[in-house]
């Protein structure tokens, strides 16, 4: 066909000469014009892309020592963005640690950060006294005393003396400061915003440290959470850097067990040189060391606007974002106080890309949402006053139907609690015992010589490459389903979704043949044995709330005392808050055991002044009742809301 086309072609030229030349003239000018305008079009492209990336924002990193009030210098790196038209706000970052929060990725490569490096902000990041490489001495959770005490330093006036260098050295700076960080720096944050520098505008306590006695970090309703306790006190306290504790082998349950009582902690490795646990052993019960340690003590109403996030499934700090928030709701009158609660486990959301915590799936990337929808959204309007302001009151993921949810208050005043029943045979209900029978109740051997251990082994160093210590709130609850010291009920398969949104309780009646019991409560839910949706998860047993309950503080924190063998008492334990549909097909599953091991310390069961003086022969086994008849009803107390 070419060679036809080309004949036909030639003939054309010899029959009309001048035609074919005219016809040759129009291509070419049509050609030339073609070629002249993809050229001109070419060149507005490439002039374009250059001055596009003369406009992108790039930063170049300073590393200065700010001087506080008493002359100890504070190691700060600063990152300042380069080719921005008008002075921008200024980021605060303050951590102990040496990379988490602290720069060590420029700005605008770190997820957590990186929308809004993009459009133009002053980073900054310090390490606090006695950290790294800053001057002074370190104290854990430094006590907030500086507005009560004169001439005293603490976290607050530190962030107060940063900010006021800032104003003043870093060029470009618009006069409005944002603070932000996450675990240990999103107490920072928090601790900042209760004695805030006037140019401080917004912060965002993240995974924040909330009372150490009571729910986060280091004990849960003062039972002592050892293996952390234990690792994350030598790791900060050992060394000005962070260093790791030298165990001799990788499965740590035996290494703890074999440690025996407490006290041969100090004994045998710490030798009095890691204060954090010296004041473990000082202060058993919730006494004034950790009342004023607590936030509770000294921040009341939110002094500017603050955001606080946490993670449904937080391994170190699942109470401080709840407890904290619900705390200065009390006094916020000025409408400062918000939250976001995502299904993360602890500081997840920093990262790039989180469809997944353990085996449970998300159904989307839930960092990159609440990285743009949620944090710069927050930071953008206080610090640049872009967009409208009209935050929800509270920004809440939802577990089992994988979708963001918002509410005008939290937990939402609309939902109506329902209380499920442990009943015989290893059923619940939500229908409440009908027997009189005294002796209605199930039973197990608790023996601290044999615990249960929190999650299926091995049980690896916390901080360790491999750990799965991040996930292990999501962790399949089957591995300990035939234990003889764990007991079980649960529901038949649900006719329909149940939505639970709020503060889970649960009611227990219960008693020991010990002097002192821990009560561990689980609320799980149990998929399908066929999940069509979901086949790997057939049959999963996920937990969607759990906590430890130390029977000594049943009536007071401050002042434990012994129980009284034999005798039922009414123990209640906060579960925290979920926000969790269980689907039509799934059951739910109440599980309750004694001990935990060794997020846990073993409990002796025979009770002793302190714990941390206790002696091997003051462990026992104890025979422990957990009742359900008409007087003594033990319930988990559900806020079902309306479909």
């Amino acid at each position: 066909m070419q060679e036809s086309s080309h004949i036909k072609a030639t003939n054309s030229m010899k029959s009309h000469p001048q035609l074919f030349i005219m016809k040759q003239t129009v291509i070419s000018h049509f050609l030339l014009h073609k070629f002249t305008s993809l050229c001109l079009a070419t060149m507005i492209a490439l002039l374009a892309s250059c001055q596009s990336r003369s406009q992108t924002i790039t930063y170049v990193k300073e590393e200065v020592m700010i001087p506080m009030r008493d002359g100890v210098k504070l190691f700060t790196r600063i990152y300042i963005p380069q080719n921005v038209k008008e002075p921008v706000p200024i980021l605060l970052m303050r951590s102990p640690y040496s990379s988490w929060n602290m720069g060590t990725v420029p700005p605008d490569e770190d997820p957590y950060v990186r929308d809004m490096a993009k459009e133009g902000y002053i980073f900054v990041y310090q390490n606090i006294r006695g950290k790294q490489r800053s001057e002074g001495k370190f104290v854990m959770q430094r006590p907030v005393i500086a507005n009560r005490v004169a001439d005293t330093v603490d976290e607050s006036t530190d962030t107060y003396d940063t900010i006021e260098w800032l104003l003043k050295h870093v060029k470009n700076n618009n006069g409005k400061v944002g603070q932000l960080g996450i675990s240990y720096p999103g107490w920072l944050a928090l601790v900042s915003s209760g004695y805030p520098h006037p140019a401080l505008k917004a912060v965002s306590p993240q995974a924040e440290m909330g009372d150490l006695f009571l729910g986060d970090d280091f004990h849960h309703n003062g039972a002592f959470r050892l293996s952390y306790g234990f690792e994350y006190s030598f790791e900060e306290e050992a060394a000005k850097g962070d260093t790791s504790f030298p165990f001799p082998q990788y499965d740590l349950y035996d290494w703890y067990l074999r440690l025996g009582p407490l006290s041969n902690v100090n004994e045998q490795y710490f030798h009095h040189r890691i204060p954090t646990w010296d004041a473990f052993v000082q202060h058993p019960d919730y006494d004034s060391f950790w009342q004023h340690q607590s936030p509770l003590s000294y921040i009341d109403t939110p002094r500017i606007p603050t955001l606080h996030v946490g993670g449904f499934w937080d391994q170190e700090d699942i109470n401080g974002p709840q407890l904290m928030y619900s705390h200065m709701e009390k006094y916020d009158v000025h409408h400062d106080n918000f939250i976001c609660l995502g299904p993360w486990y602890h500081g997840q959301w920093v990262n790039e890309d989180v469809e997944q915590i353990g085996n449970y799936h998300m159904g989307s990337n839930t960092a990159a949402y609440f990285q743009q929808q949620i944090q710069k959204a927050w930071f953008d309007y206080w610090l640049k006053g872009k967009g409208n302001g009209h935050f929800p009151e509270a920004i809440v993921f939802q577990t089992g139907s994988n979708q963001w949810k918002t509410y005008d208050t939290w937990p939402p005043r609309n939902a109506i609690h329902r209380q499920l029943f442990i009943q015989a045979n290893g059923q619940l209900s939500f229908h409440k015992p009908q027997t009189q029978d005294s002796l209605a109740f199930d039973a197990y051997i608790s023996d601290p010589r044999h615990p249960v251990p929190y999650r299926s082994r091995p049980i690896e160093k916390t901080y360790s490459p491999h750990s799965r210590w991040r996930t292990w709130l999501t962790e399949d609850q089957r591995f300990v389903d035939h234990r003889p010291d764990v007991a079980t009920w649960e529901t038949p398969p649900l006719d329909s979704n149940l939505t639970v949104t709020g503060d889970i309780v649960a009611h227990l009646f219960a008693s020991t043949t010990g002097t002192d019991a821990d009560w561990v409560v689980k609320l799980i839910d149990v998929y399908p044995d066929l999940d069509s949706l979901h086949p790997t998860m057939s049959g999963y047993e996920l937990m969607v709330a759990s906590e430890v309950f130390r029977g000594r503080f049943r009536k007071s924190f401050t002042q434990p005392e012994p129980i009284q063998p034999g005798k039922v008492e009414a123990y209640v334990v906060d579960l925290h808050q979920i926000n969790h549909v269980f689907r039509k097909g799934h059951r739910l599953m109440v599980q309750i055991q004694s001990t935990w091991f060794p997020v846990i310390d073993r409990n002796p069961q025979r009770y002793v002044p302190n714990i941390f003086e206790a002696k091997e022969n003051d462990f026992q086994t104890a025979t422990q009742r957990i009742y359900r008849n008409a007087r003594y009803a033990t319930y988990v107390d559900l806020p079902v809301m309306k479909e």
